[in-house]
């Protein structure tokens, strides 16, 4: 996948979440215009290869701030983060005026966690700039019964407004939306199979850092999300939406070297066995 002038082709990249919002529900996420560039350099340090930038928070219950809001709290940050840093940004933002702006100032790719549904405007908005898009699975119902089929025949329609409004293939990649309109069990069974997504043909996003799924406080749910981050790995996730860039970073990593050792290990058990064969 093309995200501003990078390929994320291969492995699982870290895109660091900084909220420019007072209700998110993990309050070290949460930034103002005098705090964000500094969180955009804490991660670009630690190992983040896209910064995703959010002016509302949509926590479950969350109340929504309108385009224009969304606007005066993103226009500073992001040019200044644009002019300090050459790692790509992604704005959050179902809102095709809040796109506009931000693409206006240089963001490289809109993640919408309607999946170009809210507005009708947001798929031509993102063609026109030749920016990339994250279409995220979102119900205004929670989901019933099996909750692969509706998933998929949701992103699947989404993938068709884009390709339709001219978004090419390598702009594009998939949020199955865990913590949107699905309880604790379907998210935890989705997190579990997030692999099976991939039969849409597209780049896989993950985002579930901190989130309820992992039960308890936000502010113990790092193991829990580390453990996610491991699993991604393994099911050939592209991205994965932290709060937590360091030890993130750690945990892909890691993964990658155990899954490597295993590779390793069943090719030389193959080796010895055509030794036995002769």
């Amino acid at each position: 996948m093309i995200i501003g002038n990078k390929d994320f082709s291969c492995g699982t990249h870290i895109m660091a979440i900084i909220n420019l919002t007072p209700d998110s529900f993990w309050g070290a996420s949460r930034h103002t215009v005098y705090t964000a560039l500094a969180a955009a350099e804490r991660a670009v340090e630690e190992g983040a290869e896209i910064l995703d930038i959010g002016a509302q928070s949509t926590r479950p219950g969350y109340t929504e701030v309108g385009a224009d809001e969304e606007i005066r709290r993103l226009a500073g940050p992001l040019s200044q983060i644009k002019r300090r840093f050459s790692v790509p940004v992604s704005v959050d933002t179902y809102f095709s005026v809040c796109a506009r702006a931000a693409l206006e100032e240089g963001a490289d790719m809109i993640n919408d966690v309607w999946g170009l549904m809210h507005d009708g405007d947001m798929a031509s908005v993102v063609a026109k700039y030749g920016a990339s898009v994250c279409i995220m699975h979102n119900s205004h119902v929670q989901l019933s019964g099996d909750i692969w089929q509706p998933i998929k025949d949701f992103l699947t329609n989404s993938v068709n407004i884009a390709k339709l409004a001219g978004i090419s293939d390598d702009r594009i990649c998939l949020d199955g939306g865990i913590g949107f309109a699905k309880s604790r069990e379907q998210n935890l069974e989705l997190l579990a199979h997030y692999g099976r997504l991939s039969c849409l043909g597209y780049p896989l996003l993950l985002g579930c850092s901190r989130k309820s799924l992992f039960g308890g406080r936000a502010e113990d749910r790092l193991a829990p999300t580390i453990a996610a981050t491991k699993l991604a790995v393994r099911q050939g996730v592209a991205f994965v939406r932290v709060h937590d860039v360091k030890q993130n970073v750690a945990a892909v990593r890691e993964a990658e070297a155990e899954i490597a050792e295993e590779i390793n290990g069943n090719n030389l058990q193959a080796v010895r066995g055509m030794n036995t064969e002769k």
